[in-house]
């Protein structure tokens, strides 16, 4: 009875790890779709010349992504709440306070 039981675990486990690995196309991310896209532009460069090319075309931002205007207009008080902050010398809390009524305001 021992042995059946064991063989009927090992044959589950080994049926969910053949279901597992039998899907031969997982999703990718785009930061991996980016990567394949960049590494194929970047055949025929060696050395420094393709670490440097890898570096620019991986941080740069996919062509027609346009920055949203909440997220612009974010940053925009970010910075300015930030120079208020810096022009009354506000540390610690009393910063941090401000900082939070400033972006929320």
């Amino acid at each position: 009875m021992r042995l059946f039981l064991t063989s009927l675990a090992i044959g589950l486990a080994l049926s969910v790890n053949l279901a597992q690995a039998a899907d031969p196309s997982p999703t990718k991310t785009p930061q991996q779709n980016k990567m394949a896209t960049c590494n194929k532009e970047a055949s025929g460069k060696t050395g420094d010349e393709r670490k440097a090319f890898m570096k620019d075309c991986l941080s740069a931002k996919p062509a027609g992504t346009p920055v949203s205007d909440k997220k612009m207009a974010q940053q925009e008080k970010m910075k300015t709440c930030n120079k208020d902050a810096g022009e009354k010398a506000l540390k610690g809390d009393e910063r941090k306070k401000f900082m939070s009524a400033c972006l929320k305001g």
